[in-house]
């Protein structure tokens, strides 16, 4: 009977097997499929990229995106939070969800935004790794995380309860982790392999070696966004191929696991460029309606004088959810004058109050919020 292929070695312990996965890249078979895979994905990305260059407010749309991401890589891991709620929390609003969910989604945004900012001074590594590491388990739940800092024991993945003996996948043991992250921090590094198709193997490898003790999921998949945007296949960070994944969560998790059980690349390559492309459109779908509903927006108050009133709208792009107070902190502007503001679109039908504060009201610009929050369109 034949051997089955797999993509590493199994590594005798005391009372288990740990798996080591060969160092990258394994042999691509570049069929039919996976070059039309790749063709797709590059084609779709290149015009997210070229899109953001075009659109009037990028800077604005990029922090529901970002928010977007952070609330599906979490929701994956279990984390129970909407975007919804994390908005209107930024907002000022008393969301009714667990403090520690919503701490979890916001360590997510704090480690993307930190992540591309270093990335301006200094390259992607494994020192940026444990920072950006750090910045996600801040505060977090529990006392195993050990912000930052690469496991010294060992771990696994399975069903909740399970052990050692009976875990679906063990990582590489602690004296051989640093090998396995050293062989991944040079591919990091190779510049012969195209950018999209590295992204895939390297979120895989990463998986595969799970170097936290916890927050491996969300690390591995910000760092495909921060990938990309060093090697400038993106300019902003407007992508969220965890939605992809939150959608697909049993196939995800089956295909990483059929690389290492299996070696099967390509099923995975094709899944992972596939997600790209779906989510390239679905970002450029999603942009391009906010955009045509804040130039709407635009027209329809073209008869009002005072400025705030635009800058408000503008303001719609970044978060549908605002208070008086903070929009007034946000335009610097008088308390009263952003109540003006925020009353005339009210009037206009733009915003409506979604709570019944009498003080401190919350008024959202629902139809941005339902754009933001339907569900993604995963099939070709």
């Amino acid at each position: 009977m034949a051997k089955k292929k797999i993509s590493g070695k199994y590594v005798r312990r005391t009372s288990y097997e740990a798996f080591i996965p060969n160092p990258l890249p394994p042999e691509i078979v570049w069929t039919g499929q996976l070059i039309r895979s790749l063709s797709d994905a590059d084609r779709l990305i290149g015009q997210l990229s070229g899109q953001e260059k075009q659109l009037p407010n990028p800077h604005l749309l990029i922090r529901p995106f970002i928010k977007r991401e952070a609330v599906l890589s979490s929701r994956i891991e279990g984390t129970q939070a909407t975007l919804g709620e994390l908005l209107a929390n930024d907002a000022g609003a008393v969301v009714n969800r667990s403090p520690d969910d919503l701490r979890e989604v916001g360590n997510y945004v704090a480690a993307m935004d930190y992540g591309i900012k270093r990335l301006n001074n200094f390259p992607l590594s494994l020192r940026l790794v444990r920072e950006v590491h750090e910045k996600l388990m801040e505060g977090a739940r529990g006392n195993h995380a050990t912000p930052g800092q690469f496991r010294k024991t060992q771990n696994w993945i399975g069903p909740a309860g399970c052990t050692l003996q009976n875990a679906t996948y063990i990582p590489p043991s602690p004296d051989l982790l640093m090998d396995c992250l050293g062989t991944w921090e040079q591919f990091l590094h190779v510049q012969n392999i195209p950018p999209l198709v590295q992204a895939g193997l390297l979120h895989y490898q990463f998986e595969a070696i799970h170097p936290f003790l916890d927050g491996n999921g969300r690390v591995g998949r910000l760092l495909i966004i921060l990938f990309l945007v060093e090697r400038k296949v993106l300019t902003t960070p407007l992508l969220y191929i965890s939605a992809f994944f939150e959608a697909t969560r049993n196939e995800y998790y089956s295909r990483l696991l059929a690389v290492s059980q299996e070696s099967q690349w390509n099923p995975w390559l094709e899944y992972f460029l596939n997600g790209i492309t779906r989510m390239s459109e679905d970002v450029l779908s999603r942009a391009e309606r906010i955009n045509s509903l804040l130039g709407i927006w635009r027209e329809q108050i073209a008869g009002q004088k005072p400025k705030v009133l635009f800058d408000a709208i503008d303001l719609l792009a970044e978060n549908p959810f605002w208070t008086v107070k903070k929009l007034s902190e946000r335009l610097k502007v008088a308390f009263t004058t952003a109540q003006r503001a925020i009353n005339v679109l009210v009037e206009e039908g733009i915003l409506s109050q979604v709570d019944n504060a009498q003080r401190d009201r919350i008024f959202c610009a629902t139809a941005i919020m339902k754009i933001l929050d339907e569900p993604p369109k995963i099939k070709p």
